[in-house]
């Protein structure tokens, strides 16, 4: 695939017609995609849109991006607007508004690139339908971790293996989802200068810690390959990449799987606490089953650390670039029409559970908060209960108390307000029907 995108880009750069990209979000990952567009002869970033233009002059001088001739603006609909714009990469993090982003970029008939894994976890399925209707691309980011995860399900498959799971690392220890933006410097060890000094995220690092951000990144995965959550949703069990083909495997081979064909995170933490030697905090896995004893030999003959029936084996990649990687994702989209990672169903979603005791007439503050986090679920499950979404937390009003630990309903709330987000929502529970 990239051999045939490399070409097409060098004839577009040749032919004076590079292909033209627009970025939505100059945070992190925004800066880091436009610092490798810059190395890319044939691609051109038309406009970039932030809450803040200035960010974005900021993010392009750092990133070693000329901003003669490109759009900065607070107005997303300013950039996928622009005249020739071929593709558009949502990378603000909002589930709201990347759901309207991306739709606005489907009606003119943009590619997307959904850095936004959040919005994909709320309504991925309805977006990817909306935009083979319209004859474009809606897929994933590559260098995040879902995408990557999706690739290696695709080469096992390609390969003729059987899936049992495949995942992440993180780093987690049970009572973690208790996490607040209050108390998650302590857990990464950071002085408050450190957090001051580099402007970190609350937040954000609260959703890593607490288990919502990994939940939301295995419900694009499962919605994605057609991989199962456990009916318990992820249980962060510990390993590193040696003894993977020992841990996500089903239990009744000795591992810590209720069933196979699903997906988990792994902790780079032992339940003490202690650092795993060979963690995959910041990496990708598939584990997969040898279909014949011929096959489980040539693992041992090729020195894959299988687990102890000799039947598994784990192929891992230890890092992921995050935005430097992602023009991989614009290539394939812009040039060969091809996603990175795209949802073909609705198998998995990720619903509010209660950090604390919760009050009625308490405001839910939503992902990476002081209110709720994210559990993954299998999604006939959340969908025949009504429970609330993560992705629609963030300002509903409790009608009644709910209990620390207890899964959070629609009929919890107030009646939500009419947004494209809550459209495309609903829209997504059909696709599930």
């Amino acid at each position: 695939m990239l051999s045939r995108a490399l070409q097409r880009l060098e004839e577009r750069a040749s032919e004076g017609r590079p292909l033209r990209i627009g970025l939505v979000g100059a945070g992190t990952f925004g800066t880091m995609l436009l610092a490798q567009a810059a190395r890319l002869r044939g691609v051109r970033v038309a406009g970039v849109a932030d809450l803040s233009p200035q960010r974005a002059r900021a993010a392009l001088l750092r990133a070693g991006y000329p901003a003669d001739g490109v759009l900065l603006t607070d107005d997303p609909a300013a950039v996928a607007g622009l005249e020739g714009l071929e593709v558009l990469v949502e990378a603000t993090g909002s589930p709201s508004a990347g759901v309207a982003h991306a739709l606005e970029a489907i009606r003119r008939g943009r590619h997307v690139v959904m850095v936004n894994v959040e919005a994909d976890a709320l309504a991925g399925p309805a977006l990817a339908r909306r935009a083979r209707a319209a004859g474009v691309v809606y897929g994933l980011a590559y260098g995040d971790q879902p995408a990557l995860v999706c690739e290696l399900v695709d080469w096992a498959r390609a390969c003729g293996f059987e899936v049992v799971c495949a995942g992440k690392g993180t780093k987690y220890l049970p009572g973690y989802e208790r996490t607040t933006p209050a108390t998650v410097w302590e857990h990464y060890g950071l002085p408050p200068e450190r957090v001051r000094d580099a402007r970190l995220n609350a937040r954000m690092f609260t959703s890593f810690l607490d288990g919502t951000k990994s939940a939301i990144e295995m419900a694009a995965v499962c919605n994605a390959t057609g991989l199962e959550p456990q009916d318990e949703g992820l249980r962060f069990p510990p390993a590193g990449a040696r003894r993977l083909a020992e841990v996500a495997v089903p239990a009744a081979d000795g591992g810590a799987l209720s069933r196979s064909g699903t997906v988990e995170v792994v902790s780079s933490l032992e339940r003490d606490g202690r650092e795993l030697e060979d963690d995959l905090r910041w990496g990708v896995y598939v584990t997969v089953a040898a279909a014949s004893d011929y096959v489980a030999g040539c693992f041992r003959d090729y020195g894959l650390a299988t687990g102890r029936s000799g039947r598994y084996a784990a192929l891992y990649r230890p890092y992921h670039l995050v935005g430097l990687e992602t023009t991989v994702s614009v290539l394939a989209a812009g040039l060969l029409g091809e996603p990175t990672g795209t949802p073909s169903g609705v198998r998995a979603d990720v619903v509010a559970v209660a950090k604390r005791d919760l009050a009625a007439g308490e405001t839910l503050d939503g992902e990476g908060g002081f209110t709720v986090y994210g559990a993954l679920v299998p999604a006939r499950r959340s969908l025949a209960s009504g429970a609330l979404p993560i992705g629609l937390a963030h300002g509903a009003r409790l009608t009644r108390p709910v209990a620390a630990g207890a899964t959070l309903c629609f009929d919890d709330v107030e009646p939500l307000p009419e947004t494209p987000a809550r459209a495309l929502r609903r829209e997504t529970e059909l696709l599930a029907v």
